[in-house]
């Protein structure tokens, strides 16, 4: 089976001959004895009798004939050959098609999408009464949608992941399959699973980041054929990148009809391309390339020090701005670390235009909050999550994050601005508007994970330009973007003050009256997995000699009485990358969020670094392998930014099978969990979508359903399989007067993909 005839070819190839053949395969099979309608899963509905026909001219006819005649490349899917072959093995031949067709994507369509081409195989398409009638009436026509580009990230310099698209739409939704799917295979020496990149969609070209090369791949909107690649080999330096893989993406410049890819690569380097013909723009930089190296204010070794991103820059204006990223600092093996300065550079010729010092210089505001020693040897400080802009104000929002190291702030007493710190800078000359920092001198490795999100608000009457930055520990922040003021008070709060020798913790944190948090916060031994009494006894067995406590309760040093500190939510948050989105017409905000409980356990290990003190460890096992927090594992949760109140919550997911079918949970009924991954959201005009989380690194099952929810409710409207787990946010486009949602999937051991959803002819 291939993908090469278009619905419109389905007169030309002869769909009443299709039909005709059909009735004939069911004649014969009545004959023998065929299992009645009424009871047989794949009885023919006027329904599945349009939309497999549909499929089977789509992806089927090419090799098997128009009308299931027969071919070169495939046998007859008509006669009395095939009807003997078949008679009463329906189920068998919905897994044989499903496990090997269509040729050139086996297993590429829809559980759905298979039992209508085996309803319309085993049973003609229709019932005799309805072959009398001729071909069930197709679907009523859609009203046509203008071509609609995704130009970000999220959609927007705002990062709200909002598309005003609404041709697919809560009446219709049921009808959503897949168009097209594309893989990543062959695209870096070996298979990446983790595809977290959001495509861009400009002049009905998509554009998008690919494998663990990070090759850029320039694919047709309707059709997903691959127009051109680009990739570059950095060689050592390459080798060396903590950020490697295919990344989150690439940014888009425009002028005068005129579009520019701008790349981060592995290496850090920064890449314009031609979005027409993916060659190196040879007026930007040398060649097309900016080193990045070369542009954030120290000297460093370009070929062995490991600087990055996986992050897309920002275009605002005239200028490109990029971010730096580090490898993960529970442990790292030396104190003296770069740091992860902001630069910016001139998108026509890649001249420097800005550095921003991410660690307060002398005379910066926040300068006092370092000592001098701790300022010249202490690093990170990176912007490895994506942010965001206010282009019409030409504003920035970095939200920055911790320093060296992760839990243990002995080499660095202060506050450590701007560190943990959102920050807004003018785009234009990097010079700091306004800046407030959520996490005082982080020990928890709360750095800020997730894209700021910009949107008009109301409160109490008034109207506010605002920004919302979701964190890992479950809060939300909210200021008047333009700025910095809060929107509701942030109280600095007394928490727990650390006993690790040499650490000198905060003693208070900031922390808002409103939003409300969106996940737990603290863990109590009735926090733990309480699923049945034998459960939850495990649980507390498993968690003797740890210890429990608040929010910010602090890291603390393994003993022979001491075995770390739980902390929920965990370091991976909460949330995390994926962050939240926003819906600019109701003001609610969603965020997918988790509940895993993770352990801040210090020892000193003098041979591995020369930190006093790193992290021992971060996960623990659950009970009888089973979640060690109990449920719900993953959420969604809409935030009301008119009140600051929660409109909603919802378990993110199903509870997962290894649970479900667990020994120790015969018999006991379970509430629905969610997978203990965050969800990708796009919010539409009409609609919230989600998967259920990619589960590559710290889910113990990922799921693999693609959902469609009322936004006001969260109720799920619709569910599709999409057989692999999502792993990157979705976004939305239309091109041909068709809208279409496109959303990255992977699993362990299987190429990343790109699937393109839009609405079916049948049910």
């Amino acid at each position: 089976m291939t993908s090469t005839i278009n619905r419109q070819d389905l007169a030309r190839h002869g769909l009443a001959l299709l039909f005709a053949a059909a009735c004939a395969l069911l004649s014969t099979q009545a004959a023998a004895g065929a299992q009645p309608a009424a009871n047989n899963p794949f009885a023919p509905t006027a329904q599945r009798l349009s939309a497999g026909a549909a499929l089977y001219q789509q992806h089927c006819a090419l090799c098997h004939g128009p009308s299931m005649e027969g071919g070169e490349a495939g046998p007859a899917l008509s006669g009395r050959t095939f009807a003997s072959k078949w008679a009463r093995q329906a189920q068998a031949l919905f897994e044989q098609t499903r496990r090997t067709m269509p040729v050139t994507q086996p297993g590429g369509l829809t559980q759905a999408n298979y039992a209508d081409l085996t309803a319309l195989m085993m049973n003609g398409g229709a019932t005799p009464n309805a072959a009398a009638a001729g071909p069930a009436p197709a679907a009523p026509a859609l009203p046509p949608v203008p071509d609609t580009e995704w130009l970000h990230h999220r959609g927007d310099a705002g990062s709200t992941n909002y598309s005003p698209l609404a041709q697919i739409d809560a009446s219709n939704v049921s009808r959503l399959q897949v168009a097209w799917r594309w893989r990543s295979d062959n695209f870096g020496p070996t298979i990446w699973p983790n595809l977290e990149t959001s495509p861009l969609m400009a002049n009905g070209v998509l554009y998008a980041t690919a494998g663990a090369s990070r090759s850029v791949v320039a694919i047709d909107a309707r059709t997903g054929e691959t127009l051109w690649t680009y990739r570059i080999d950095e060689g050592q330096r390459g080798q060396i990148a903590p950020r490697k893989g295919p990344g989150r993406g690439l940014a888009l410049w425009r002028e005068g009809g005129r579009d520019v890819l701008f790349l981060v690569t592995p290496g850090f380097q920064l890449v314009a391309l031609d979005a027409r013909t993916g060659r190196p723009v040879e007026s930007f930089g040398r060649s097309g390339i900016v080193d990045l190296k070369l542009g954030i204010d120290q000297q460093i070794d370009v070929n062995t020090t490991p600087i990055g991103n996986s992050s897309p820059p920002v275009v605002v204006g005239d200028v490109v701005i990029v971010g730096a990223a580090f490898a993960a600092g529970a442990a790292p093996p030396r104190k003296q670390m770069p740091t992860g300065n902001v630069t910016a550079w001139d998108v026509r010729t890649g001249e420097r235009r800005w550095v921003f010092h991410t660690i307060a210089q002398p005379g910066d505001p926040g300068a006092k909050t370092w000592t001098d020693e701790a300022r010249g040897y202490t690093g990170n400080a990176g912007v490895w999550a994506p942010f965001s802009a206010d282009t019409e104000r030409g504003l920035v929002y970095l939200p920055v994050e911790a320093p060296t190291s992760d839990f243990y702030g002995g080499e660095r007493p202060g506050d450590n601005l701007y560190s943990s710190t959102l920050v807004c800078v003018d785009a234009r000359t990097g010079e700091r508007r306004w800046h407030f920092q959520l996490i005082h001198h982080d020990i928890w490795d709360y750095d800020i994970p997730a894209a700021p999100v910009l949107l008009d608000i109301t409160v109490e009457g008034r109207q506010i330009p605002a920004v919302a930055q979701v964190t890992k520990q479950g809060l939300t922040y909210v200021f008047d973007r333009t700025n910095g003021k809060p929107v509701w008070p942030i109280v600095e709060t007394r928490v727990p003050r650390s006993d690790v020798p040499g650490e000198r913790s905060s003693p208070t944190q900031p922390i808002p009256s409103l939003p409300e948090p969106f996940e737990r916060q603290g863990v109590k031994p009735e926090d733990l997995n309480d699923l049945t009494p034998e459960i939850h006894a495990e649980a507390l067995r498993l968690t003797e000699g740890y210890r429990f406590g608040p929010l910010f309760n602090p890291p603390s040093v393994v003993t022979e009485t001491n075995r770390g500190t739980l902390q929920v939510p965990g370091s991976q948050g909460g949330a995390n990358w994926q962050g939240a989105v926003a819906d600019p017409e109701t003001g609610l905000l969603y965020v997918s969020s988790t509940s895993t409980i993770t352990t801040m356990n210090l020892v000193s290990e003098p041979e591995r670094s020369n930190i006093r003190y790193i992290l021992g460890g971060s996960r623990i096992a659950g009970p009888f392998g089973l979640p060690l927090a109990r449920p719900p594992w993953g959420t969604i949760v809409a935030l009301d930014l008119k009140t600051g109140k929660r409109a909603w919550t919802i378990a993110n997911g199903d509870t997962p099978a290894y649970v479900r079918n667990h020994e120790k949970l015969r018999g006991v009924e379970i509430p629905r969990t969610g997978h203990d991954d965050r969800a990708g959201l796009l919010v539409t005009k009409t609609l919230l979508f989600a998967g259920e989380g990619a589960g590559m690194f710290v889910a113990s099952e990922g799921g693999t359903k693609f959902r469609a929810h009322d936004k006001a409710t969260g109720e799920i409207l619709f569910e599709m399989d999409l057989g692999l787990r999502q792993s990157g946010l979705p976004m939305s486009y239309a091109i041909g007067g068709k809208q279409y949602i496109v959303v990255a999937v992977g699993a362990p051991n299987k190429a990343g993909e790109f699937v393109a959803l839009t609405l079916g002819e049948g049910r």
